[in-house]
């Protein structure tokens, strides 16, 4: 496995990553809902992290100039 030239750049300003990390702290609210309390829909944050891991999906595929190295992005 090798990592990206650019990795420094893809991990501080790629929406794919950002929204991973949403995801994540989505399972773990999931993971703590008991101990949160029964105001909160059962399955509120599974249905939050489907949602934002799909677009995590979607926005690996987005060229995002500031990961792609400036002006000859997505190209």
């Amino acid at each position: 496995m090798k990592l990206v030239s650019d990795w420094r750049a893809v991990l501080k300003h790629a929406w794919s990553i950002r929204l991973i990390l949403l995801a994540a702290l989505f399972s773990g609210l999931e993971v703590a809902l008991p101990i949160i309390g029964d105001e909160i829909p059962p399955r509120l944050f599974a249905m939050l992290t489907l949602i934002v891991v799909a677009g995590a999906f979607v926005a690996r595929f987005v060229a995002q100039p500031k990961t792609m190295g400036g002006d000859d992005a997505g190209q």
